[in-house]
Protein backbone atom coordinates (compact mmCIF):
# COMPACT_ATOMS: atom_id res chain seq x y z
CA UNK A 1 0.00 0.00 0.00
CA UNK A 2 1.14 3.22 -0.83
CA UNK A 3 1.47 4.59 2.98
CA UNK A 4 2.66 1.30 4.25
CA UNK A 5 6.16 1.23 6.04
CA UNK A 6 8.36 -1.74 6.02
CA UNK A 7 11.37 -0.78 8.23
CA UNK A 8 14.83 0.25 6.47
CA UNK A 9 17.92 -0.83 8.73
CA UNK A 10 20.54 1.80 9.09
CA UNK A 11 23.60 1.82 6.31
CA UNK A 12 25.10 -1.83 6.40
CA UNK A 13 23.11 -3.01 9.02
CA UNK A 14 21.64 -6.63 8.77
CA UNK A 15 18.26 -6.94 7.09
CA UNK A 16 15.53 -7.95 9.76
CA UNK A 17 13.70 -11.29 9.20
CA UNK A 18 10.35 -11.44 7.03
CA UNK A 19 7.51 -9.89 9.59
CA UNK A 20 4.17 -10.39 9.54
CA UNK A 21 1.45 -7.98 8.43
CA UNK A 22 0.81 -6.73 12.06
CA UNK A 23 4.83 -6.24 12.88
CA UNK A 24 4.70 -9.28 15.07
CA UNK A 25 7.70 -10.70 14.61
CA UNK A 26 9.17 -13.74 12.22
CA UNK A 27 6.46 -15.11 10.07
CA UNK A 28 7.13 -19.24 10.39
CA UNK A 29 6.73 -20.92 6.88
CA UNK A 30 5.99 -23.95 8.53
CA UNK A 31 5.22 -24.58 12.66
CA UNK A 32 8.76 -23.56 14.40
CA UNK A 33 10.65 -22.53 11.45
CA UNK A 34 11.93 -19.44 13.62
CA UNK A 35 12.88 -21.01 16.26
CA UNK A 36 15.79 -22.73 14.71
CA UNK A 37 19.64 -22.61 15.75
CA UNK A 38 20.73 -22.05 11.85
CA UNK A 39 21.84 -18.68 10.97
CA UNK A 40 19.77 -16.27 8.57
CA UNK A 41 22.07 -15.06 5.57
CA UNK A 42 21.43 -11.46 4.94
CA UNK A 43 21.79 -9.27 2.16
CA UNK A 44 24.94 -6.83 3.44
CA UNK A 45 27.36 -10.24 3.45
CA UNK A 46 25.15 -12.46 1.32
CA UNK A 47 26.83 -15.38 2.99
CA UNK A 48 23.81 -17.71 0.88
CA UNK A 49 21.05 -15.96 -1.35
CA UNK A 50 19.08 -17.19 -4.42
CA UNK A 51 15.96 -16.86 -6.70
CA UNK A 52 14.84 -18.97 -9.72
CA UNK A 53 14.96 -17.68 -12.78
CA UNK A 54 11.82 -19.50 -14.28
CA UNK A 55 8.22 -18.66 -12.82
CA UNK A 56 5.73 -21.70 -12.03
CA UNK A 57 6.56 -24.57 -13.22
CA UNK A 58 4.72 -28.19 -13.62
CA UNK A 59 5.45 -31.43 -12.92
CA UNK A 60 8.05 -32.82 -16.01
CA UNK A 61 9.23 -29.24 -16.13
CA UNK A 62 12.43 -27.74 -14.28
CA UNK A 63 13.19 -24.88 -12.13
CA UNK A 64 16.34 -22.79 -12.16
CA UNK A 65 18.07 -21.85 -8.86
CA UNK A 66 20.74 -18.92 -9.22
CA UNK A 67 22.90 -18.66 -6.00
CA UNK A 68 25.63 -16.86 -4.02
CA UNK A 69 27.70 -18.50 -1.25
CA UNK A 70 30.14 -16.11 0.34
CA UNK A 71 32.50 -17.32 1.21
CA UNK A 72 32.43 -20.28 -1.46
CA UNK A 73 31.72 -22.98 0.18
CA UNK A 74 29.64 -25.98 -0.47
CA UNK A 75 25.82 -25.68 0.37
CA UNK A 76 22.88 -28.21 0.46
CA UNK A 77 19.12 -27.53 -0.77
CA UNK A 78 16.18 -29.00 1.54
CA UNK A 79 12.71 -28.42 -0.33
CA UNK A 80 9.64 -28.55 1.24
CA UNK A 81 6.12 -28.29 0.68
CA UNK A 82 3.43 -26.08 2.45
CA UNK A 83 0.69 -27.68 3.22
CA UNK A 84 -1.21 -29.12 7.13
CA UNK A 85 1.10 -32.20 7.50
CA UNK A 86 -0.47 -33.18 10.66
CA UNK A 87 0.43 -29.94 12.06
CA UNK A 88 4.13 -29.48 10.77
CA UNK A 89 2.95 -26.82 8.32
CA UNK A 90 5.12 -28.37 5.48
CA UNK A 91 6.72 -31.67 4.40
CA UNK A 92 10.69 -32.35 3.07
CA UNK A 93 10.19 -33.67 -0.42
CA UNK A 94 13.62 -34.01 -1.64
CA UNK A 95 17.04 -32.84 -1.34
CA UNK A 96 19.84 -31.89 -3.48
CA UNK A 97 23.31 -33.27 -3.42
CA UNK A 98 26.41 -31.19 -2.11
CA UNK A 99 26.91 -28.07 -4.35
CA UNK A 100 29.49 -25.98 -4.76
CA UNK A 101 28.92 -22.38 -4.07
CA UNK A 102 30.39 -19.41 -5.62
CA UNK A 103 30.49 -15.52 -4.85
CA UNK A 104 27.87 -14.58 -7.98
CA UNK A 105 29.01 -10.83 -9.03
CA UNK A 106 27.19 -8.47 -7.38
CA UNK A 107 23.91 -7.19 -8.49
CA UNK A 108 23.77 -4.61 -11.44
CA UNK A 109 21.23 -1.45 -10.84
CA UNK A 110 19.82 0.74 -13.58
CA UNK A 111 17.60 3.60 -12.75
CA UNK A 112 17.06 1.90 -9.03
CA UNK A 113 16.11 -1.44 -10.70
CA UNK A 114 17.89 -4.32 -9.53
CA UNK A 115 18.95 -7.28 -11.35
CA UNK A 116 20.81 -10.38 -11.10
CA UNK A 117 20.03 -12.03 -13.80
CA UNK A 118 23.44 -12.18 -14.78
CA UNK A 119 24.02 -14.81 -11.95
CA UNK A 120 25.37 -18.24 -13.35
CA UNK A 121 23.15 -21.21 -13.39
CA UNK A 122 23.83 -23.14 -9.54
CA UNK A 123 21.10 -25.98 -9.43
CA UNK A 124 18.82 -27.27 -12.21
CA UNK A 125 15.74 -29.32 -9.89
CA UNK A 126 13.49 -31.71 -12.42
CA UNK A 127 10.26 -31.73 -10.69
CA UNK A 128 8.95 -35.43 -11.03
CA UNK A 129 5.62 -36.27 -12.70
CA UNK A 130 4.44 -37.69 -9.64
CA UNK A 131 4.80 -34.20 -7.43
CA UNK A 132 2.00 -33.00 -5.59
CA UNK A 133 1.08 -28.85 -6.95
CA UNK A 134 1.31 -26.71 -4.58
CA UNK A 135 3.84 -23.69 -2.87
CA UNK A 136 7.01 -24.88 -2.05
CA UNK A 137 10.15 -23.76 -0.05
CA UNK A 138 14.13 -24.18 -1.55
CA UNK A 139 15.79 -23.73 2.01
CA UNK A 140 19.53 -23.02 1.09
CA UNK A 141 22.19 -23.83 3.62
CA UNK A 142 25.63 -23.40 4.12
CA UNK A 143 28.31 -26.00 5.25
CA UNK A 144 29.08 -23.55 8.12
CA UNK A 145 25.27 -22.89 9.16
CA UNK A 146 23.61 -20.21 7.14
CA UNK A 147 20.76 -20.24 5.68
CA UNK A 148 18.22 -18.60 2.90
CA UNK A 149 15.19 -19.11 1.56
CA UNK A 150 13.28 -19.09 -1.91
CA UNK A 151 9.76 -19.82 -2.96
CA UNK A 152 8.71 -21.37 -5.92
CA UNK A 153 4.91 -22.98 -7.19
CA UNK A 154 4.13 -25.91 -8.88
CA UNK A 155 1.22 -25.84 -10.86
CA UNK A 156 -0.95 -27.97 -13.18
CA UNK A 157 -4.00 -27.28 -14.62
CA UNK A 158 -5.32 -30.62 -13.46
CA UNK A 159 -9.24 -30.75 -12.84
CA UNK A 160 -9.69 -29.29 -9.49
CA UNK A 161 -12.56 -27.34 -7.12
CA UNK A 162 -10.56 -24.10 -6.86
CA UNK A 163 -7.57 -22.80 -8.15
CA UNK A 164 -5.16 -21.10 -5.66
CA UNK A 165 -3.70 -17.53 -7.35
CA UNK A 166 -0.51 -16.43 -5.14
CA UNK A 167 0.71 -12.89 -4.81
CA UNK A 168 3.86 -12.57 -6.79
CA UNK A 169 3.45 -9.65 -7.87
CA UNK A 170 3.23 -7.72 -5.40
CA UNK A 171 5.45 -9.91 -3.37
CA UNK A 172 7.90 -8.44 -5.79
CA UNK A 173 6.98 -4.86 -5.73
CA UNK A 174 7.40 -5.20 -2.17
CA UNK A 175 10.79 -6.65 -2.45
CA UNK A 176 14.09 -4.29 -1.40
CA UNK A 177 16.66 -6.55 -2.11
CA UNK A 178 19.39 -5.97 -1.70
CA UNK A 179 18.20 -4.46 2.05
CA UNK A 180 21.89 -3.03 2.55
CA UNK A 181 21.62 0.37 3.12
CA UNK A 182 22.88 1.78 -0.54
CA UNK A 183 21.55 -0.37 -3.79
CA UNK A 184 18.60 -1.93 -3.04
CA UNK A 185 14.83 -0.76 -4.25
CA UNK A 186 11.06 -1.56 -4.07
CA UNK A 187 8.21 0.43 -5.37
CA UNK A 188 7.85 1.41 -1.77
CA UNK A 189 11.73 2.05 -0.32
CA UNK A 190 15.11 2.77 -1.40
CA UNK A 191 18.35 5.11 -0.75
CA UNK A 192 20.34 8.00 -1.98
CA UNK A 193 24.05 8.04 -2.05
CA UNK A 194 24.78 9.13 1.41
CA UNK A 195 22.39 6.01 2.35
CA UNK A 196 19.18 8.00 3.80
CA UNK A 197 16.49 6.01 3.48
CA UNK A 198 13.83 7.18 0.43
CA UNK A 199 10.35 6.68 0.50
CA UNK A 200 8.35 5.84 -2.71
CA UNK A 201 8.29 9.07 -4.28
CA UNK A 202 11.87 8.46 -4.89
CA UNK A 203 11.77 4.44 -5.11
CA UNK A 204 11.81 2.42 -7.99
CA UNK A 205 9.46 2.37 -10.87
CA UNK A 206 10.56 -0.68 -12.13
CA UNK A 207 11.22 -4.01 -10.33
CA UNK A 208 13.33 -6.98 -11.63
CA UNK A 209 12.18 -10.58 -10.71
CA UNK A 210 15.64 -11.76 -11.35
CA UNK A 211 17.02 -11.10 -7.63
CA UNK A 212 16.23 -13.13 -4.06
CA UNK A 213 13.96 -11.67 -1.79
CA UNK A 214 15.37 -9.48 0.79
CA UNK A 215 16.00 -10.53 4.60
CA UNK A 216 15.50 -14.57 5.18
CA UNK A 217 14.50 -14.89 1.40
CA UNK A 218 10.67 -15.06 2.10
CA UNK A 219 8.28 -12.37 0.14
CA UNK A 220 6.27 -9.55 2.68
CA UNK A 221 3.19 -10.84 3.66
CA UNK A 222 3.97 -14.04 2.43
CA UNK A 223 2.53 -16.01 5.35
CA UNK A 224 -1.30 -14.74 4.20
CA UNK A 225 -1.11 -17.59 1.53
CA UNK A 226 0.13 -20.18 3.78
CA UNK A 227 -2.11 -19.69 6.29
CA UNK A 228 -4.53 -20.33 3.52
CA UNK A 229 -2.90 -23.44 2.20
CA UNK A 230 -2.58 -25.41 5.67
CA UNK A 231 -6.49 -24.49 6.46
CA UNK A 232 -7.61 -25.51 3.31
CA UNK A 233 -5.75 -28.80 3.01
CA UNK A 234 -6.43 -29.89 6.17
CA UNK A 235 -9.95 -30.00 5.57
CA UNK A 236 -9.75 -31.74 2.26
CA UNK A 237 -10.46 -28.68 -0.23
CA UNK A 238 -9.50 -29.61 -3.65
CA UNK A 239 -6.75 -27.26 -4.89
CA UNK A 240 -4.99 -25.95 -7.78
CA UNK A 241 -2.38 -23.66 -7.80
CA UNK A 242 -0.77 -20.75 -10.09
CA UNK A 243 0.87 -17.50 -9.58
CA UNK A 244 -0.37 -13.96 -10.43
CA UNK A 245 1.76 -14.20 -13.75
CA UNK A 246 0.11 -16.65 -14.62
CA UNK A 247 -3.35 -14.91 -15.41
CA UNK A 248 -1.30 -12.02 -16.51
CA UNK A 249 0.60 -14.63 -19.51
CA UNK A 250 -2.37 -16.51 -20.03
CA UNK A 251 -0.78 -19.87 -18.95
CA UNK A 252 -4.30 -20.79 -16.78
CA UNK A 253 -7.35 -21.17 -17.77
CA UNK A 254 -9.25 -19.42 -14.80
CA UNK A 255 -12.70 -20.33 -16.10
CA UNK A 256 -11.94 -24.44 -15.36
CA UNK A 257 -12.41 -23.94 -11.68
CA UNK A 258 -15.43 -23.58 -9.95
CA UNK A 259 -13.44 -20.50 -7.77
CA UNK A 260 -10.61 -18.78 -7.56
CA UNK A 261 -8.70 -17.46 -4.44
CA UNK A 262 -6.70 -14.69 -3.68
CA UNK A 263 -5.69 -15.59 0.05
CA UNK A 264 -3.00 -12.46 0.29
CA UNK A 265 -1.67 -9.04 -0.01
CA UNK A 266 -2.73 -8.42 -3.95
CA UNK A 267 -2.08 -5.01 -4.89
CA UNK A 268 -0.68 -5.18 -8.01
CA UNK A 269 -2.69 -5.79 -11.05
CA UNK A 270 -1.90 -6.19 -14.26
CA UNK A 271 -4.62 -5.30 -17.42
CA UNK A 272 -4.46 -8.87 -18.46
CA UNK A 273 -5.10 -9.98 -14.73
CA UNK A 274 -7.73 -8.28 -14.41
CA UNK A 275 -8.97 -8.86 -17.66
CA UNK A 276 -8.76 -12.72 -16.74
CA UNK A 277 -10.73 -12.61 -13.51
CA UNK A 278 -13.25 -10.28 -15.15
CA UNK A 279 -13.78 -13.23 -17.78
CA UNK A 280 -13.69 -15.95 -15.48
CA UNK A 281 -16.70 -14.24 -13.12
CA UNK A 282 -18.74 -13.71 -16.11
CA UNK A 283 -18.32 -17.30 -17.16
CA UNK A 284 -19.90 -18.55 -13.61
CA UNK A 285 -16.50 -19.03 -11.59
CA UNK A 286 -16.71 -17.84 -8.32
CA UNK A 287 -13.89 -15.23 -6.36
CA UNK A 288 -12.57 -14.96 -3.23
CA UNK A 289 -10.43 -11.93 -1.99
CA UNK A 290 -9.55 -13.35 1.37
CA UNK A 291 -7.29 -10.17 2.18
CA UNK A 292 -8.12 -6.18 1.78
CA UNK A 293 -6.51 -3.59 -0.36
CA UNK A 294 -6.82 -5.84 -3.87
CA UNK A 295 -5.74 -4.44 -7.10
CA UNK A 296 -5.33 -1.21 -6.35
CA UNK A 297 -2.31 -0.11 -8.65
CA UNK A 298 -2.01 -0.98 -11.94
CA UNK A 299 1.31 -2.18 -13.43
CA UNK A 300 2.96 -4.34 -16.59
CA UNK A 301 4.76 -7.00 -16.97
CA UNK A 302 7.82 -6.53 -19.51
CA UNK A 303 10.75 -8.93 -21.08
CA UNK A 304 14.43 -8.82 -19.14
CA UNK A 305 17.31 -7.46 -20.81
CA UNK A 306 17.81 -10.67 -22.21
CA UNK A 307 14.23 -11.17 -24.04
CA UNK A 308 12.64 -13.69 -21.04
CA UNK A 309 8.86 -12.42 -20.47
CA UNK A 310 7.53 -11.09 -17.41
CA UNK A 311 10.37 -10.30 -15.71
CA UNK A 312 10.19 -6.89 -15.11
CA UNK A 313 7.34 -5.28 -13.18
CA UNK A 314 6.59 -1.68 -13.70
CA UNK A 315 4.21 1.07 -11.89
CA UNK A 316 1.91 2.50 -14.71
CA UNK A 317 2.42 6.29 -14.68
CA UNK A 318 0.13 9.03 -16.08
CA UNK A 319 0.26 12.50 -17.52
CA UNK A 320 4.00 12.52 -17.05
CA UNK A 321 6.45 10.90 -15.33
CA UNK A 322 6.15 10.23 -11.35
CA UNK A 323 2.46 10.07 -11.30
CA UNK A 324 1.76 6.31 -10.30
CA UNK A 325 -1.91 5.28 -11.75
CA UNK A 326 -4.39 3.84 -9.49
CA UNK A 327 -6.96 1.36 -10.86
CA UNK A 328 -9.37 4.14 -10.04
CA UNK A 329 -7.90 7.09 -11.42
CA UNK A 330 -8.85 5.38 -14.72
CA UNK A 331 -12.52 5.14 -14.12
CA UNK A 332 -12.33 1.18 -13.37
CA UNK A 333 -12.20 1.25 -9.56
CA UNK A 334 -11.65 -2.17 -7.96
CA UNK A 335 -15.19 -1.79 -6.49
CA UNK A 336 -16.71 -2.96 -10.19
CA UNK A 337 -14.78 -6.19 -9.53
CA UNK A 338 -14.09 -6.51 -5.66
CA UNK A 339 -17.44 -4.99 -4.45
CA UNK A 340 -15.58 -2.74 -2.50
CA UNK A 341 -12.40 -1.25 -2.03
CA UNK A 342 -9.41 0.17 -0.34
CA UNK A 343 -10.31 2.46 2.21
CA UNK A 344 -6.72 3.35 4.18
CA UNK A 345 -4.77 2.17 6.87
CA UNK A 346 -5.53 0.64 10.32
CA UNK A 347 -2.48 1.14 12.52
CA UNK A 348 -3.98 -0.61 15.47
CA UNK A 349 -6.50 -3.49 16.00
CA UNK A 350 -9.88 -3.13 15.95
CA UNK A 351 -12.99 -5.80 16.16
CA UNK A 352 -14.68 -7.08 13.42
CA UNK A 353 -18.67 -6.49 14.24
CA UNK A 354 -20.72 -9.37 12.17
CA UNK A 355 -23.77 -7.46 10.55
CA UNK A 356 -26.31 -9.55 8.77
CA UNK A 357 -25.73 -12.49 11.12
CA UNK A 358 -28.66 -14.11 9.36
CA UNK A 359 -27.14 -14.50 6.49
CA UNK A 360 -26.02 -18.16 5.47
CA UNK A 361 -21.81 -17.11 5.44
CA UNK A 362 -22.48 -17.00 9.47
CA UNK A 363 -24.16 -20.15 9.39
CA UNK A 364 -23.45 -22.50 12.56
CA UNK A 365 -20.33 -20.08 13.46
CA UNK A 366 -22.19 -18.70 16.74
CA UNK A 367 -21.84 -15.40 15.89
CA UNK A 368 -24.71 -12.85 16.08
CA UNK A 369 -25.83 -9.78 15.22
CA UNK A 370 -23.29 -6.80 16.47
CA UNK A 371 -20.59 -9.77 17.56
CA UNK A 372 -16.96 -8.53 17.86
CA UNK A 373 -14.57 -10.81 16.44
CA UNK A 374 -11.41 -9.43 18.55
CA UNK A 375 -8.59 -8.16 16.11
CA UNK A 376 -9.91 -8.78 13.09
CA UNK A 377 -10.06 -5.32 11.42
CA UNK A 378 -6.06 -4.29 11.09
CA UNK A 379 -3.55 -3.83 8.81
CA UNK A 380 -6.07 -2.34 6.15
CA UNK A 381 -9.20 -1.94 5.70
CA UNK A 382 -11.65 -2.12 2.69
CA UNK A 383 -15.30 -0.58 2.32
CA UNK A 384 -17.84 0.12 -0.20
CA UNK A 385 -17.39 3.67 -1.43
CA UNK A 386 -21.44 4.86 -2.35
CA UNK A 387 -20.31 7.43 -5.28
CA UNK A 388 -18.05 4.64 -6.91
CA UNK A 389 -20.58 2.17 -9.49
CA UNK A 390 -20.65 -1.63 -7.95
CA UNK A 391 -20.66 -4.52 -10.08
CA UNK A 392 -23.39 -6.07 -11.59
CA UNK A 393 -25.45 -8.25 -9.56
CA UNK A 394 -28.07 -10.66 -8.34
CA UNK A 395 -27.73 -10.24 -5.05
CA UNK A 396 -25.58 -8.24 -2.89
CA UNK A 397 -24.86 -7.85 1.29
CA UNK A 398 -22.29 -6.54 3.63
CA UNK A 399 -21.41 -8.77 6.14
CA UNK A 400 -19.50 -6.73 8.70
CA UNK A 401 -19.58 -3.27 9.47
CA UNK A 402 -16.47 -2.19 11.76
CA UNK A 403 -15.29 1.27 13.32
CA UNK A 404 -12.04 1.56 13.55
CA UNK A 405 -9.70 5.00 13.75
CA UNK A 406 -7.30 5.67 10.87
CA UNK A 407 -3.53 7.19 11.57
CA UNK A 408 -4.41 10.53 11.53
CA UNK A 409 -7.36 9.58 14.31
CA UNK A 410 -10.41 10.08 11.73
CA UNK A 411 -13.40 7.68 12.68
CA UNK A 412 -13.41 5.07 9.44
CA UNK A 413 -15.17 1.69 9.46
CA UNK A 414 -14.83 -1.38 7.58
CA UNK A 415 -16.64 -3.38 5.58
CA UNK A 416 -16.80 -7.68 4.51
CA UNK A 417 -18.92 -7.83 0.99
CA UNK A 418 -20.61 -10.66 -0.72
CA UNK A 419 -22.46 -10.61 -4.07
CA UNK A 420 -23.44 -12.69 -6.88
CA UNK A 421 -22.84 -11.85 -10.60
CA UNK A 422 -25.55 -12.51 -12.95
CA UNK A 423 -23.57 -15.60 -14.08
CA UNK A 424 -24.14 -16.85 -10.88
CA UNK A 425 -20.61 -16.86 -9.95
CA UNK A 426 -20.19 -15.77 -6.01
CA UNK A 427 -17.81 -13.06 -5.00
CA UNK A 428 -16.14 -12.41 -1.21
CA UNK A 429 -14.13 -9.91 0.10
CA UNK A 430 -12.99 -9.87 3.69
CA UNK A 431 -11.99 -6.03 3.50
CA UNK A 432 -9.21 -7.07 6.09
CA UNK A 433 -5.87 -8.16 6.52
CA UNK A 434 -6.49 -10.30 9.50
CA UNK A 435 -9.13 -12.95 7.19
CA UNK A 436 -6.34 -15.44 6.99
CA UNK A 437 -4.09 -15.15 9.90
CA UNK A 438 -7.64 -16.07 11.62
CA UNK A 439 -7.72 -19.58 9.55
CA UNK A 440 -4.36 -21.18 10.71
CA UNK A 441 -1.86 -18.71 12.42
CA UNK A 442 -0.79 -19.60 15.96
CA UNK A 443 -2.31 -17.17 17.81
CA UNK A 444 -4.53 -15.31 15.62
CA UNK A 445 -7.50 -18.42 15.08
CA UNK A 446 -10.85 -17.92 15.16
CA UNK A 447 -13.28 -20.48 15.24
CA UNK A 448 -15.76 -18.04 13.36
CA UNK A 449 -13.92 -17.39 10.43
CA UNK A 450 -13.02 -20.65 9.85
CA UNK A 451 -16.52 -21.64 9.77
CA UNK A 452 -17.88 -18.78 7.89
CA UNK A 453 -14.92 -19.21 4.99
CA UNK A 454 -15.97 -23.05 5.27
CA UNK A 455 -19.51 -21.99 4.20
CA UNK A 456 -18.31 -20.46 1.45
CA UNK A 457 -15.83 -22.76 -0.10
CA UNK A 458 -18.40 -24.94 0.60
CA UNK A 459 -21.19 -23.57 -1.21
CA UNK A 460 -18.79 -22.36 -4.21
CA UNK A 461 -17.68 -26.22 -4.59
CA UNK A 462 -20.99 -27.35 -3.85
CA UNK A 463 -20.42 -29.82 -1.15
CA UNK A 464 -23.59 -31.45 0.51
Amino acid sequence: MGSEKVRVPEPGAPAPAVTDPFGQGPVPWLHGEATSSLRAADDVHRQIKGFTSTGAAAPGEAIDFHITVDPPQEFGVDVYRIGHYAGDGAAKITASPRLSGIVQPPPLTADRTVSCHHWWLSWRLQIPSYWNVGAYVAVLTTADGYRSHVPFTVRDEHPADLLLVLPDVTWQAYNLYPQDGRTGASFYHAWDEEGRPLGETDAATTVSFDRPYAGAGLPLHVGHAYDFIRWSERYGYDLAYAEARDLHSGHIDPTRYRGLVFPGHDEHWSANMRGAVERARDHGTSLVFLCAHTMYWQVDLGPSPSGVPGRLLTRRTRRGPGRPALWREIDRAEQQLIGIQYQGRVPEPHPLIVRNAGHWLWDATGAHEGDEIDGLVTGAADRYFPRTPLPGHDERILLAHSPYTDPEGALRHQETSLYRAPSGAWVFASGTFAWTPALDRPGHVDPRVQRATANLLDRICKRD
